[in-house]
Parts: C-alpha cells; structure tokens; sequence
C-alpha cells in the first residue's frame, strides 16, 4: 500500500515569501509550483517539499523533514554555516557532539531551524 509510495514533506509557514527565500537561496531547493500565495512546491533531489501558509508555523517541536546526505554532512553544515543558518544543540543520552554535529556510534545528524523555527536536519544515512 503506502510503502510503494513517495512521502511528501509538509512544512507550514507563516511567510511564503521569506520561505522561498529560505528554502530556495539558503538551502538550494528549485521551487517547481504552487499557488504562491498559500503553498510553493520544491523539489528536493527525487522528491518534492510542500510548503504551505498556516497560522500553526513552529509550532511543531519535533524535526519536520530530514535530509540524508551521505559523506556530506560536515560539508553541508559548513556551507549552511556559511549562509548564516543556526545549527541547534541536544543532548542525548549516549550521543557526543563534533561541533554541530551529533554523533550517534555512525551516525551524523545536524538540526537547524527555519525562520519560522520548523526543525529541519541532515543526516548521513
């Protein structure tokens, strides 16, 4: 059923233009349709990302969408640096942190924020 299908990443925001920007500019996504008034459509590698007007942006505190980015994690966290986004820092149980990065045994993940504080990350998976 479900499992043969794609899943699509819906993220609310509360300013479509500043999204684009940042979804677009910062993170290098192409924004392919939408309404441009209450969703723009991106696509992101094989998939696409629905961002979409709501009154409820932020308000999630768990990672909204997660990008797996192989051996470029610490290269990407780097770039993103550079654009000026703010990486967060957990702790969890078990885990040591390299920089921005959390290091769990072989896993590398970084969380950051968008500008209507959605938690995004990349991981090396």
């Amino acid at each position: 059923m479900l499992g043969e299908k794609n899943a699509i990443p819906t993220i609310a925001v509360k300013n479509l233009t500043t999204a684009k920007e940042f979804y677009a500019d910062t993170l290098g996504l192409k924004a392919v349709g939408g309404d441009g008034q209450e969703v723009v459509v991106f696509t992101s590698g094989k998939s696409t990302v629905h961002v979409y007007r709501s009154q409820y942006a932020g308000t999630n505190k768990a990672t909204a969408a997660t990008w797996a980015v192989g051996e470029d994690v610490d290269r990407m966290v780097g770039e993103l640096k550079a654009k000026g986004v703010k990486f967060e820092h957990y702790d969890f149980p078990g885990t040591k942190r390299e920089g921005d990065v959390h290091v769990f045994g072989k896993i590398r993940n970084a969380w950051f924020k968008d500008p209507d504080g959605n938690i995004l990350s990349i991981v090396n998976g």
